[in-house]
């Protein structure tokens, strides 16, 4: 908020705000979305697989972030009406508390990207071998170290947040996690290539290609959303503490609501790519909403 303020003093461009009933109604779809997932992933036990339970860690990820906002813009309203101040010692620590959701969702959504991609590359190389590779075991043990992880990193990262120190790993973490993950999805479409290179003279090779080309698609699509909703609000984060002075900078940080509300929606969009292609999920969902056996 002071970084915002500031900001206004020293460039013409316009904050942006979203009408409070935009965050709310895109975070409870959001949370709405990634809670079915859960509960269909519960419910049938065909889905109790690790690639299924990466998707469950993902979801979660998803839903902190959502909750987030809607949390926020609660005791912002609160703040107006007088109930919370905004510099009290509890509001500091709710604040505190509230950033460590915020970087628990950002850090679990990389992390659990990155157990897909692998379980996937697993899939992909590893086919004969999978189940004995990637057990349900071993994908429980996984999400505990993922987690674990995710929710020391978020208070220490929001405990020291105005440290230079602190701030560099965490912006430097994104790129990197993306880089892998992307090259992971490269390494696995090019195998995809060259098996329907391989495949083409046999009678079933348009569906093999079909196959391979929309598992591709989808991937890319799904990596490159969460690059659109979640890249600006890093970028926010790095301009804030290297170039505030900067009115280009400034400038930028003047669209801080719209880029919220460019996270929230990607809790949103995860379920439709992922959760919402997958057959068996789709029967789930279905029996669920016409309480058929």
């Amino acid at each position: 908020e002071n970084i915002s303020d500031f900001s206004l003093n020293i460039t013409d461009c316009t904050q942006v705000v979203v009408p409070e009933e935009v965050f709310f109604t895109v975070a409870v779809v959001g949370i709405l979305e990634n809670l079915l997932v859960l509960i269909a992933v519960i419910r049938n036990k065909n889905l109790h697989l690790p690639m299924y339970f990466f998707i469950c860690s993902l979801a979660i990820s998803d839903m902190l972030g959502s909750l987030y906002k809607t949390l926020e813009n609660i005791f912002i309203i609160l703040c107006k009406m007088g109930y919370l101040t905004r510099r009290g010692d509890f509001e500091k620590k709710l604040d505190d508390a509230m950033d460590s959701m915020f970087i628990l969702s950002l850090l679990g959504s990389i992390f659990s990207l990155l157990a897909i991609a692998a379980d996937r590359y697993i899939t992909i190389f590893y086919a004969l071998r999978y189940h004995n590779i990637m057990t349900l075991r071993r994908a429980l043990v996984i999400l505990a170290i993922i987690w674990t992880f995710c929710a020391g990193s978020s208070i220490a990262i929001a405990l020291f947040s105005y440290e230079v120190a602190t701030v560099i790993p965490f912006t430097i973490l994104f790129p990197l996690m993306m880089f892998f993950i992307l090259c992971l999805y490269v390494h696995m479409f090019l195998l995809a290539r060259s098996h329907a290179k391989k495949i083409a003279t046999l009678p079933t090779s348009a569906v093999h290609q079909r196959t391979n080309m929309k598992g591709a698609i989808t991937l890319t699509i799904f990596l490159g959303v969460f690059l659109c909703c979640w890249a600006p609000f890093v970028l926010h984060i790095l301009l804030a503490r290297f170039c505030p002075h900067n009115p280009y900078c400034a400038c930028y940080m003047s669209i801080f609501h719209v880029n919220g509300t460019l996270i929230m929606c990607n809790a949103i969009i995860d379920p439709m790519i992922y959760a919402f292609r997958s057959p068996e999920l789709r029967s789930t969902f279905k029996k669920m909403f016409c309480c058929t056996r």
